[in-house]
């Protein structure tokens, strides 16, 4: 229940942020993306918070050690990490292959043209843009899309070791 309510609050300052910061506004993006023409340096301030932001975060969870209660001469130790769950989900692939390159491609392409990448999008919704619920479904499609093809590999994959 508390990681439930700590994931609504986070996601709810994540779209007061996009929403305060203007960049759900498809206009920004492309602004952005235009560096020949009226350049808009704003996203590149966005993205240079978030970066310092989780370079931070993560420099403190690779060095936080587990912790929390008092040591045996009853001093309190700093609390453990992370403090919702058992552990912290960090990526252990470092590989770079073709489904990755694709995917950021793709990503990368629709983000561009249509200057909404998935969080902006979501928070958008509350427009009721028609631009914004084609976006928004197309993106839920692809997903589903995605879901089925994974698993079909996973199945053929599977089946291929059994035999």
């Amino acid at each position: 229940m508390r990681q439930g309510a700590a994931a609504f609050l986070a996601g709810l300052l994540f779209a007061v942020g996009l929403g305060v910061s203007g960049m759900t506004q498809p206009s920004r993006v492309i602004g952005f993306l235009d560096v020949a023409g009226d350049w808009d340096p704003s996203l590149a301030f966005v993205m240079a918070g978030a970066i310092s932001v989780h370079f931070l975060a993560y420099r403190v969870l690779r060095r936080r050690r587990r912790g929390g209660g008092a040591d045996a001469a009853g001093l309190v130790r700093a609390p453990r990490f992370p403090l919702l769950a058992d552990r912290a989900a960090v990526p252990t692939r470092t590989d770079i292959d073709a489904r990755l390159i694709a995917g950021a491609g793709l990503f990368g392409v629709g983000w561009g043209l249509a200057g909404y990448c998935p969080g902006p999008a979501l928070v958008s919704l509350v427009t009721g843009s028609s631009a914004v619920l084609a976006f928004v479904a197309a993106m839920a499609a692809g997903m589903v899309i995605e879901r089925f093809a994974t698993a079909r590999t996973r199945g053929e994959t599977s089946e291929q070791t059994t035999e």
